[in-house]
């Protein structure tokens, strides 16, 4: 009994662990020099996702609602640098975050010096975390949306944006 208390332990610790990375990038460089940052809470995303119905337009006469995904969001953490010597530090720590093999490349833009990495981490069905990185020349914005997102919430959401 004491090894299966001792593992779901550990298991919950990794998990929160692993939810505060995007928060401690975020912590580390919001309020610095050159340094424009974001937080969006739990309770804001609660207040959001109890409205009836978020709905987004994603083509003619197609929209769709985003309130059920808004609610399972825990955290929206944004910066925005312009410093290139603050830039590659958040570079180096980004790496190192996604480096620890948690999080995997859902997409990579490369065009004329401007790059766009997007990771996801989680399981077949749960979305734990999504990571946006965009640098372009000494700019760079970061953003990390934490939460549980249900995939299939996710999947029905982009299938009625590519139509």
């Amino acid at each position: 009994m004491k090894r299966i208390i001792a593992a779901a332990a550990m298991i919950i610790m990794a998990t929160a662990a692993y939810a505060q990375e995007g928060r401690s990038i975020y912590n580390r460089y919001s309020g610095g020099e050159g340094v424009s940052a974001v937080y969006i809470s739990p309770a804001m995303f609660k207040l959001i996702g109890n409205l009836p119905d978020l709905d987004v337009e994603v083509g003619d006469d197609e929209s769709v609602n985003i309130a059920p995904l808004i609610r399972t969001f825990q955290g929206f953490y944004m910066l925005d640098i312009s410093d290139a010597s603050v830039k590659e530090s958040l570079m180096k720590d980004v790496r190192a975050m996604i480096g620890k093999g948690r999080y995997e490349l859902l997409m990579e833009v490369k065009e004329d010096g401007e790059d766009l990495h997007i990771y996801t981490a989680g399981d077949d069905k749960i979305v734990e975390s999504f990571v946006f990185i965009a640098s372009d020349g000494d700019d760079v914005q970061f953003i990390c949306i934490d939460g549980a997102m249900n995939r299939s919430d996710i999947e029905e959401i982009i299938g009625k944006a590519v139509r």
